[in-house]
This record gives structure tokens, C-alpha cells and sequence, in this order.
């Protein structure tokens, strides 16, 4: 039985997936005049900023620099680009009415979350929120997915995790979560495969199945 379900935030249940590209792109030719490549895009997605430009320099303030530009080009542009992924909302709505406890984990900032689900209709739907800033170690290590199963009282072994990548999938499985891989998101149903997820989400309606002995 499923009592619990646990949701990464962008390429999950958020379209921002073209923001992030571009912000990415957007400080990598600020900083390094270089263009992105699809390695750059993929390697990093669904981790922390910090994990993220430590793979350019190990110069904490250059990290910092980057992480400040990007930051400053996401947010500008942040509002008009960001959309709930048709059905989710109410999904997720679905799951709550019928007393399934919901939150996110994600490796963005805890305020960003927060903007982003506030911004694309998701309200105060969630019961908790675990971001980067929440915990010392992030996805893949389960330390996020604990966080947000202790917050809200739960035990992984009636618990699902949701996401787009094989870090939330890892994150998930080391918990002692099950896992449901979602197939809207940018990486490739192949790589996901490798991460051995229990369930497979084909649209963001199917969401609300995650109930009960689904």
C-alpha cells in the first residue's frame, strides 16, 4: 500500500526543463565563452548548482560567480517560462483527498520551490518541502528522501519517489522507497531503465493511480 508519495520538482511535476537549459547555457557563455553540450546539460540535472559548476573549477568564489549568474538569468525570466505539466496539478490534488501524504524533494533552493509551485497553481498543496538547502548531502544519496519521510512522520516501506531522473530514482531505492519514473521528462527512457524503477508514469494523470495497492 502506498500512503506516501515524494516528488522531484522541475521536469516532475514543473515544465521548466527550457528555463534550466537556458540558464545553463546563458552562464556557461558568460564565464567560459563556450557553448553547452549535451554531456554539460544531462550530467548535472536534478543536482545542486554547487555539484553542478564544481565539475568547471574548484575555485569556491569562481562556483559562487556561476552560481550567481544563473540564478540572476532563472529568476528574471522564471515566471513566464515555468508551466505545470498539464494534469498534475489536479493529480496531485487527487492524492491528498484521499489522505496520501505529499511532498517534494528536489535539489533546488527551498524558496525556489516554493515559488515555482506557487506560481504554477500547486499552492500549498504539499504537506513538506525538502530542498538543497535542508539537508548537507543531496540526490542521489537517499539523505533527502529521509529528511522528507522523518518530517512528515512516514516510513519509506509505504512510500513511493517520483522523477524525471535516475538521481531521484537513486535517491528514492537507497531510502527504502519504491520509485516511479516519469516519462515526460528530458532524459531518455533507457537511462531510466538502469535505475530499475517500480512503477512507469506515461502522463501526469497517471499520477493519481499512485494510491492504495497501485
Amino acid at each position: 500500500m502506498i500512503h506516501t508519495a515524494l516528488f522531484d520538482l522541475d521536469g516532475t511535476l514543473i515544465d521548466s526543463i527550457e528555463l534550466i537549459r537556458r540558464s545553463y547555457e546563458h552562464t556557461l557563455r558568460i564565464h567560459y565563452d563556450r557553448a553547452m553540450t549535451p554531456e554539460d546539460w544531462l550530467s548535472g540535472l536534478g543536482r545542486p548548482l554547487r555539484w553542478q559548476f564544481a565539475q568547471y573549477t574548484q575555485d569556491a568564489r569562481e562556483i559562487e560567480a556561476l552560481i550567481a549568474t544563473y540564478r540572476a538569468h532563472n529568476h528574471a525570466h522564471h515566471d513566464a517560462m515555468v508551466t505545470a505539466f498539464p494534469g498534475a496539478v489536479e493529480a496531485v490534488r487527487s492524492l491528498k483527498e484521499r489522505g496520501v501524504a505529499i511532498a517534494i524533494v528536489t535539489s533546488k533552493l527551498n524558496a525556489g520551490a516554493r515559488r515555482g509551485l506557487a506560481c504554477v497553481g500547486f499552492g500549498d498543496l504539499f504537506d513538506v518541502i525538502v530542498g538543497a538547502d535542508d539537508v548537507e548531502v543531496h540526490k542521489p544519496d537517499p539523505a533527502p528522501v529521509v529528511a522528507a519521510l522523518a518530517r512528515l512522520g512516514r516510513s519509506a516501506e509505504t512510500a513511493v519517489m517520483v522523477g524525471d531522473s535516475p538521481h531521484d530514482l537513486a535517491s528514492g531505492r537507497a531510502a527504502g522507497t519504491r520509485t516511479a519514473a516519469v516519462a515526460w521528462g528530458p532524459f531518455a527512457r533507457a537511462d531510466l531503465e538502469l535505475a530499475r524503477p517500480d512503477h512507469w508514469l506515461e502522463e501526469p494523470a497517471a499520477i493519481a493511480d499512485l494510491h492504495g495497492g497501485n
